[in-house]
């Protein structure tokens, strides 16, 4: 008669733990493989670009990339001008064009018109100062005009639409 006893539930446990071993050891070990891409490096203490920035360096940073620091000048002459030719200039005269250097101001009467073309070479020297040298090279007054017929920049010379008012 062959002796058996009855099987203890830590012969079980270990018999399971043999057979996953063993099936284990059997299946082929999976490689590991690194995502293909640049290597993550870490800024430090410092600020990096891709923190917040303030709003100021972000504009900045884009008027330089779409090369429109040329258009921000002109801007700065309209913007400024109150506090580039004085409060009590502006309240009399308002810039209206800049062309190829050109500024054009429009006065609210002659006398003042006459007056910023006597002041034209401190305005000039003072918008070379605060915006720039080669922005506006040359300042045009003019001063009140009346309304015209005239639309647009050529015209031709005569009696114009008023000659049919009989």
């Amino acid at each position: 008669m062959t002796d058996e006893r009855p099987a203890r539930p830590s012969d079980i446990a270990r018999a399971a733990l043999e057979a996953a071993r063993a099936a284990s050891a059997a299946r082929p070990q999976p490689t590991r493989r690194r995502i293909a891409g640049p290597r993550r490096t870490w800024t430090g203490a410092g600020p990096g670009a891709d923190d917040p920035q303030p709003l100021g360096r972000l504009v900045d940073s884009l008027i330089t990339e779409q090369d429109w620091s040329e258009r921000t000048r002109v801007g700065a002459v309209f913007g400024r001008w109150s506090a580039i030719v004085g409060p009590e200039i502006a309240a009399h005269c308002a810039p209206q064009t800049v062309s190829e250097g050109e500024l054009l101001v429009v006065a609210e009467s002659t006398a003042w018109a006459t007056q910023l073309r006597l002041l034209a070479p401190t305005i000039l020297g003072k918008l070379r100062a605060s915006v720039g040298g080669d922005v506006v090279t040359k300042l045009r007054v003019v001063g009140p005009t009346a309304p015209s017929w005239k639309k647009g920049l050529r015209s031709v010379r005569g009696r114009g639409p008023r000659d049919t008012y009989g």
